[in-house]
């Protein structure tokens, strides 16, 4: 039915039901999802505390509860964080909390310095003393950290997760030649070089099995290779009677960590500012995870939810500290998990969520774990830790390492971290104060990065910042005030579909004091624009609708919707966003241009546009020319992210949760 400018318009209803973010599947479906979502975080969880075990020459008792403890943590987190506890605990999305590995040669560091060099159970009280301190500062934290993001850009954040990788090697190396290192006081060189090999032997194997699982399958396999390479390995081991499963016996059959298990936490400069920078750099590294999330399912994530999130993390750890467990963050491959399924459910990731708190009352599981041979640990850990290096070389590669800046960041960092790495006497005799700074790798190399980042593009003027894209060259605020008006036009004009006249007038309002200023002048000469060019220039863009059909023809218009992966439209979405499109358009016979940016859902898109269906001409006009306005300044941001990746490849996603 054709629709006058001056008919009512009755709007199809909106999509009924709730997000499927919050959609509970049917039980039988529930469970086997969320064992899935085990089955994916498994290897993960129990690595890290096996990891640590080993490297403070924990018992085997003391191994057996830091894995249940881990566990039964494990999956308090995972509520904490999908469920969510009060409306600012918890961002409600299918996010599984597990431990960081960013945070295990710091803690190893910590134990070992507390402990006198020697491990054990004695340095156990400081490490946790740590690790709650640096929850309850994430905690109290949280809602100013998105302010802090802008301090730990790519070029320092690659550099750290470079660091932690490269440090944490030492520790699978330990762990790969453990049947030798353990041998009985008096074991001849022969039997010792043997049992180096055999060590060796079972290192390479697991390593093997993870790679050929990864090269073999693909989907839900692949993401299990590392725990099928324990499992194969420690069978082998077993079978050549390297494995002893004594424990498991002894172990009851029921059990719960209990607070404070080994001993009143203690407090140590240290140890707390290492645990701080960990929790620093995984606090970026949940809420690039949340982001992501968001995309997946098709939610806005606002400054609420990174608070929440981070909120989360902090309380998490918090009890990590309390229940004789570690820090806490996201674990990034149950992101991918959900992707791959597209089962959107945060009730899914609750499941396993309450199935990891189960297995963690059962010490016997615990007990096979704790089982596996340190080589078949090593081998397991040795690609799991030099992933996180490649993971920070990733990141460096999207830095301008041709800028000596960020070479000098780099190298500087990593040089000071090795040296400490691979001669810890050096700050044996240095003041107590330098023995802080000096006395991990990770936080030597750390402070470095964020320091020299700060003190290379964070001191002086920020005007002097790139602004601009010119023939692939970055031009700063200065060179735009002195460009002629058509190099001016050619650089700024693609902030507009269509259209070169905002970019001409807005030259003619040189020079620009600030960044702020240019961007206000785009805005003021829309503004001032007559009716008819306000018109013709809203007429110019596409309509919110046509966005569904791939198309190289409009690729910019087609990362102004990226964040609501309006891709991944169901059947009955993409029907109705249709009628909304046609509705719009039969009454005000222009598109339906929406800055999807602002908005929270694919749900709230539809609903905010059979709103503007019933709007009045007049003020609808006003609000499509708003929308043309917020898709610039989004432009404008990405624009600025492309001219300096440095100072803000991060800044545009985060500068809305400062």
């Amino acid at each position: 039915m054709a629709l006058s400018s001056t008919t009512a318009v009755t709007p199809t209803p909106p999509i009924s039901g709730r997000h499927p973010v919050d959609q509970v599947p049917p039980a039988g479906r529930l469970t086997v999802l969320g064992i899935q979502h085990v089955l994916a975080f498994y290897a993960g969880a129990v690595v890290v505390p096996l990891v640590i075990s080993q490297g403070l020459n924990l018992d085997p008792q003391t191994t057996i509860h830091l894995i249940n403890a881990d566990l039964f943590t494990c999956g308090i987190a995972t509520l904490i964080q999908s469920v969510g506890l009060g409306p600012r605990i918890g961002v409600r999305l299918p996010l599984i909390q597990g431990v960081t590995f960013t945070a295990v040669s710091p803690l190893i560091a910590i134990g070992l310095a507390a402990s006198g060099g020697q491990g054990g159970n004695a340095g156990l009280p400081t490490m946790y003393g740590s690790i709650i301190a640096a929850g309850l500062i994430t905690f109290l934290a949280a809602p100013y950290f998105a302010r802090l993001l802008r301090f730990f850009p790519p070029v320092v954040t690659g550099t750290l997760l470079t660091i932690m990788g490269t440090t944490l090697l030492g520790v699978s190396a330990g762990d790969v030649v453990s049947l030798a290192a353990y041998a009985p006081e008096g074991t001849s060189p022969e039997a010792l070089s043997a049992l180096t090999l055999k060590g060796l032997g079972y290192a390479l194997l697991t390593v093997l099995l993870i790679v050929a699982v990864q090269r073999a399958f693909k989907g839900f396999i692949s993401t299990i290779s590392v725990l099928i390479g324990l499992v194969v390995s420690t069978a082998v081991a077993a079978a050549l009677g390297d494995v002893s499963f004594a424990e498991v016996a002894t172990a009851a059959p029921v059990g719960v960590t209990t607070p404070f298990f080994f001993g009143v936490p203690q407090l140590s400069a240290t140890g707390v500012l290492s645990m701080v920078i960990v929790m620093a750099v995984t606090a970026v590294e949940t809420t690039g995870d949340v982001f992501a999330t968001g995309e997946v399912v098709g939610r806005r994530i606002t400054p609420r939810h990174i608070s929440a999130a981070l909120r989360a993390d902090g309380l998490s750890t918090v009890l990590g500290g309390v229940l004789n467990s570690f820090p806490y963050t996201c674990f990034a491959q149950n992101v991918g998990l959900v992707r791959l399924t597209r089962v959107k459910s945060r009730w899914v990731v609750a499941v396993a969520g309450v199935i990891m708190l189960l297995l963690g009352m059962l010490p016997k599981a615990g007990a096979v774990v704790a089982a596996i041979p340190g080589p078949v640990i090593g081998g397991a850990s040795l690609a799991m830790f030099a992933s996180v290096a490649v993971v920070g070389i990733q990141t460096l590669a999207k830095v301008d390492l041709k800028d000596n800046r960020n070479a000098v960041i780099v190298s500087t960092s990593l040089g000071l971290a090795l040296l400490v790495t691979f001669k810890p006497e050096v700050s044996a005799s240095m003041p107590a104060w330098l023995q802080i700074l000096f006395g991990s790798g990770v936080t030597i190399g750390s402070l470095t990065a964020i320091i020299l980042n700060v003190v290379f593009f964070h001191l002086g003027r920020a005007d002097s910042a790139d602004v601009a894209l010119v023939a692939g060259r970055t031009v700063s605020l200065e060179q735009v005030n002195a460009m002629g008006r058509q190099e001016f036009v050619e650089a700024l004009s693609p902030l507009f579909t269509g259209a070169t006249w905002p970019a001409e007038r807005a030259w003619e309002q040189r020079p620009f004091a600030s960044t702020s200023a240019l961007r206000q002048a785009f805005e003021d000469v829309v503004l001032s624009a007559s009716a008819p060019e306000q018109e013709s220039l809203v007429q110019g863009y596409r309509d919110i609708a046509e966005l569904l059909v791939p198309s190289s023809a409009d690729s910019q218009a087609e990362l102004d919707t990226a964040s609501l992966a309006l891709g991944e439209l169901d059947d009955a979405e993409a029907a109705e966003l249709r009628a909304l499109s046609e509705a719009y358009r039969e009454r005000f016979s222009r598109p339906l241009v929406m800055c999807v940016e602002r908005l929270d859902s694919r749900s709230q898109l539809i609903a905010r546009g059979w709103q503007r269906v019933e709007s009045s001409p007049t003020r609808e006009a006003r609000v499509a020319l708003g929308e043309v306005i917020d898709i610039a300044d989004e432009r404008f941001d990405q624009m600025v992210a492309d001219a300096n990746p440095i100072r803000t490849a991060w800044v545009r996603k985060f500068e809305q949760l400062g």
